[in-house]
């Protein structure tokens, strides 16, 4: 069974970090283009952070830059969203995606709350 799970968030601080990770069962992540997204109450779904298959780019939103690093690690296919400096305007549901052509896998989610 083809599954994406998503763990590491939690309540966190202004200025704290999260380190997220997103574990693959069922495929293998590492012929996979992955995207960590969010959405927050009342919003769109927005792209978070975006890694190439080998890993050789990265994008980021710009509201993510400097502060967020997505990487991967095929070896545990797991992809993770290490998230530092984080802001009460992060505060969102964090969700993995995997696309390879057609094919688009989801997580259900992990809850990230930054606030005092």
């Amino acid at each position: 069974q083809v599954q994406l799970v998503e763990s590491g968030g939690g309540l966190v601080q202004p200025g704290g970090s999260l380190r997220l990770s997103c574990a693959a069962s069922g495929f293998t992540l590492s012929g996979y283009y992955m995207h960590w997204l969010r959405q927050a109450p009342g919003n769109r779904r927005e792209l978070v952070a975006a890694i190439t298959i080998g890993s050789t780019n990265t994008n980021y939103a710009d509201s993510a830059k400097g502060r967020f690093t997505i990487s991967r690690d095929n070896a545990k296919n797991t992809v993770y969203l290490q998230m530092n400096n984080l802001k009460p305007e992060d505060t969102a549901v964090y969700y993995c995606n995997a696309v390879r052509g057609p094919a688009s896998y989801w997580g259900p989610g992990t809850q990230v709350t930054v606030s005092s």
